[in-house]
């Protein structure tokens, strides 16, 4: 029988592979049929027979039927495979799992051995740590020798500091299946600080208030170092909106210097010819500076706006000899000078005349404005301190200075809680207000008695939080006082040789940043006060 006329049957092979074949995708019987018929047409067409055709696929493919429960036999033997391989890959993971929490352990227990050791590392060497290059390495005298093993754990430890920890190319894989962890029980934390982005509002809480023992603080370059007094200073000043500082002394000068803490450079000075300065202040406005002599009637006025010098060599309705000691009103429009036999005057800056006199008995030490301008404490020598109306002129209250024989200051806080007294022994007494006002016989908060020599020059910083008191009598003579629980800093003034020196005048920047003080030396000292982040 000729070779071209026999129809091989597929063998066992065949049926195998046959088996194995996937499913087509997207089987559509009907739309196969329709491609059947169209192909026998074309077959008959071209003069093939459609019985062949028939037996053909009959052999190759088996009937409808069969191929079509083949293939679904097919799809069901798929899915059964496919789902224990799934479950396989599950159960090998818990394996893997447990597995994995055993081995850490025996990891543990079971350190890597160094691959080479060096003999001459089990040596025990003593480095010299007082050169150059190795003593950032010490932590005290007594680390001048170290054995090699120390130096180098400490140098290990330099660098893990200096790295902000252990890089991560030099961590063990324990350490980062740890950090890793942490991470991810992070994750509930990051989702709750998330929500802080989502809403409005003041999150930042306000600052502490002072501590008290310790104040931090920074000294600076003098504030006049630019141009230094040829003279003792008598007046410091900053000026109340601007970062600028006033100096003015014995040397007939007032100066001007930008407050920066690093070199203060100069802005301007005036020289006002045989007029020793004895007391300077600005303006409220701090557009006028007013400055008075020690034996002169007359005295200045420095328009720094015009840079214009304009002398007062007289005051209409003032009976004094001289205008030594004054104060400027809160409301900026008027001087309140002192006078001789207890006589304080009101002067009136637009027309350099005095609008009315107050008296006390005995002389004036000192004067101080309540917060807002509407009482006047005025203290005699005598301690007796009188509290004066500024509309109606008259004395609403009085009290005597508890224990003081003779007083030379007095200051009152910004936020009229406190009033400060100071006398001749040295002894500050601090009041409060409001016991003041009301009450004849008011006794002290705390008395002061670390100055040995006479207080002469009190001021508090304008958050009421410290108060400031020294001595021009003797060096050094200078504390600052905690308020909220009335103690004395200790760390002020400290220091290996002296700087301070007589103070005859005391000031703090208006928002407590920088503190300053006029000395016998012409020298103005400044310090930062850290805690205060304003100038």
């Amino acid at each position: 029988m000729d070779g071209a006329n026999v129809i091989k049957l597929p063998g066992t092979e065949d049926k195998k592979s046959a088996k194995k074949r996937s499913k087509p995708s997207g089987f559509d019987p009907e739309k196969e049929e329709r491609l059947r018929q169209q192909n026998l047409k074309r077959l008959a067409v071209l003069g093939q027979e459609d019985g062949s055709v028939k037996r053909l696929e009959s052999l190759v493919f088996g009937a409808e039927d069969e191929l079509l429960e083949r293939l679904i036999e097919e799809d069901g033997e798929e899915r059964s495979s496919g789902m224990m391989l799934l479950q396989e890959e599950e159960e090998e993971e818990e394996e893997e799992d447990d597995s994995g929490g055993e081995e850490e352990p025996r990891q543990q227990l079971q350190p890597r051995k160094a691959a080479w050791v060096d003999e001459d590392d089990e040596l025990e060497e003593e480095v010299d740590m007082r050169q150059r290059h190795r003593s950032g390495l010490m932590k005290g005298a007594t680390e001048a020798v170290m054995s090699t093993q120390k130096l180098q754990q400490r140098m290990k430890e330099q660098f893990q500091k200096s790295m902000g920890g252990t890089p991560s190319w030099a961590q063990t894989s324990d350490h980062k299946k740890k950090k890793k962890k942490a991470y991810d029980d992070d994750d509930d934390d990051e989702e709750e600080e998330d929500n802080l982005l989502r809403r409005t509002g003041n999150f930042v809480a306000s600052s502490e208030s002072l501590p008290s023992g310790i104040l931090r603080m920074k000294k600076c370059l003098h504030a006049n170092s630019a141009r230094p007094s040829e003279d003792k200073l008598t007046s410091v000043q900053f000026h109340p909106s601007a970062q600028v500082v006033m100096t003015a002394g014995i040397d007939q000068s007032v100066s001007l210097f930008q407050v920066d803490g690093k070199t203060n450079p100069k802005i301007q000075s005036i020289h006002l010819e045989r007029f020793p300065v004895h007391k300077a202040r600005f303006s409220l406005d701090g557009e006028t500076v007013i400055a008075t002599s020690l034996r002169n009637r007359m005295f200045y006025l420095y328009d720094m706006m015009e840079g214009r010098v304009v002398p007062v060599p007289s005051v209409r309705g003032l009976n004094e000899a001289r205008v030594k000691e004054f104060s400027v009103c809160p409301d900026g429009g008027a001087l309140l000078l002192t006078g001789t036999n207890g006589y304080v005057h009101l002067l009136t800056l637009k027309t350099n005349e005095v609008v009315r006199s107050m008296k006390i008995n005995g002389d004036v030490s000192g004067v101080a404005f309540s917060h807002d301008g509407s009482r006047v404490f005025v203290n005699s020598e005598e301690g007796e301190v009188y509290v004066w109306d500024m509309s109606s002129s008259r004395c609403v209250s009085r009290f005597t200075d508890d224990g003081c024989v003779k007083a030379t200051s007095i200051a009152a806080s910004l936020n009229g809680r406190y009033l400060a007294c100071g006398s001749q022994a040295g002894v500050v007494n601090i009041y409060s207000q409001e016991a003041c006002l009301n009450s004849s016989n008011p006794k002290p908060l705390r008395a002061v008695m670390n100055l040995l020599t006479s207080a002469t020059s009190l001021s508090f910083n304008p958050t009421s939080e410290i108060l400031a008191i020294a001595s021009r009598v003797e060096d050094e003579a200078v504390r600052l006082v905690h308020l909220p629980s009335l103690t004395v800093f200790s760390n002020f003034p400290v220091a290996k040789r002296k700087f301070v020196y007589r103070t005859s005048c005391l000031d703090f920047s208006p928002h407590s940043g920088f503190f300053s003080l006029a000395n016998n030396k012409g020298h103005a000292p400044l310090f930062r006060l850290l805690h205060y982040p304003d100038f």
